[in-house]
């Protein structure tokens, strides 16, 4: 799109194909992002069938193994969840300690939840401290967390979406002149001055769509 619109070039198009190597480690980044924040939704659930499991008399070990099962019948076997706890269920027939499991679970997932969750828990465990109330209270924390996320997406959404067609009118608008008014552009393009303005122009529009991501991207 860059080449062919900005430059009227195959040879441009050549040029900027490497850029695209650029765009999908950007992609897989926010996708990270995205994984960060839904296995932390789903490690709340998880936690949450950890406290009913201790309420019921189970060991720490054993609870997180029956909230293996229950993140797979409530999220499936796909799930960022269910793979997580299933590398601890396995760690635990290896006879790894638990709070370690958890914190490698926490440095695989990049979940800044569920590393405090690791290390409170492994502090409590060693200390004797109370499992069930401190579960019990990340459970909390980690709910206010969600609910002023889900706040701060809701107040923004209307100007995300404006973000996304602001990105995009550049190109319509070049793409629409170029079709309905053909030549129109002709003194951009193949000469050294058209090249330098252009190359500008495009350098604008990546900065100023760099910024509307920061902007319209809130993390809590």
């Amino acid at each position: 799109m860059f080449g062919e619109l900005f430059y009227d070039s195959l040879l441009a198009v050549l040029l900027l194909s490497p850029v695209c190597l650029f765009w999908f480690v950007y992609q897989k980044k926010r996708q990270n992002e995205r994984n960060r924040r839904l296995v932390g939704i789903q490690f709340r659930d998880a936690i949450s069938s950890v406290l009913t499991c201790l309420k019921a008399g189970y060991s720490a070990e054993n609870a997180f193994i029956e909230a293996c099962h229950d993140m797979e019948m409530l999220y499936g076997k796909k799930s960022l969840i269910y793979s997580a706890l299933t590398k601890l269920k396995k760690g635990l027939k290896n006879n790894v300690p638990i709070e370690k499991l958890i914190y490698k679970m926490g440095k695989d997932t990049g979940n800044p939840d569920i590393l405090d969750f690791a290390e409170v828990f492994a502090v409590a465990k060693k200390s004797g401290g109370n499992l069930t109330q401190i579960i019990g209270r990340t459970i909390s924390v980690i709910s206010e967390k969600m609910d002023v996320e889900k706040e701060i997406d809701v107040l923004i959404s209307a100007k995300r979406m404006e973000a996304r067609i602001m990105n995009l009118v550049p190109f319509f608008i070049i793409f629409y002149i170029s079709l309905t008014s053909s030549g129109f552009f002709d003194p951009l393009y193949h000469n050294l001055f058209g090249i330098i303005f252009m190359t500008v122009c495009a350098g604008l529009y990546i900065t100023a769509y760099l910024m509307s991501e920061r902007i319209v991207n809130i993390n809590v």
